[in-house]
């Protein structure tokens, strides 16, 4: 796996196509994903970010020491503020965001490996040939 940055500042996915999957420790569905996710990292086709989503710190490091780490960084957000300002209602959703910053897709509940080939790569490809 790759290891997580210890930073990200707004330029840093400037021109890049990326993931932002919205995920907690407590969540069931969430772990019926992660598999997935994990997969889609080992491809190295697109940058993922995770923003673990009202959890607790601790139970999300082990989480991710136990079931691996499909995030380049996941950023904590336990009173929920940063998912009341992408629009989140629950737990797992992933948005597909462009080279510009716009969310181009956002797909809720958990990701198949199903969608990842039917949805999200193709998707992915069409984004990154764009200028």
């Amino acid at each position: 796996m790759r290891p997580p940055q210890e930073k990200l500042s707004p330029g840093d996915l400037k021109g890049r196509v990326w993931l932002f999957n919205v995920w907690a420790s407590w969540c069931v569905s969430c772990r019926e994903e992660h598999p997935v996710l994990n997969q889609l990292a080992q491809q190295q086709t697109v940058t993922i970010i995770g923003l673990n989503y009202k959890d607790d710190p601790a139970a999300a490091k082990n989480w991710l020491d136990t079931l691996g780490n499909p995030y380049n960084i996941s950023i904590m957000d336990q009173d929920g503020r940063i998912g009341i300002d992408w629009g989140v209602y629950g737990v797992p959703e992933t948005f597909v965001i462009d080279k510009k910053g716009l969310v181009r897709y956002k797909h809720t509940g958990p990701v198949t490996v199903d969608d990842v080939q039917q949805t999200f790569l193709p998707l992915i490809a069409q984004l990154q040939a764009e200028n």
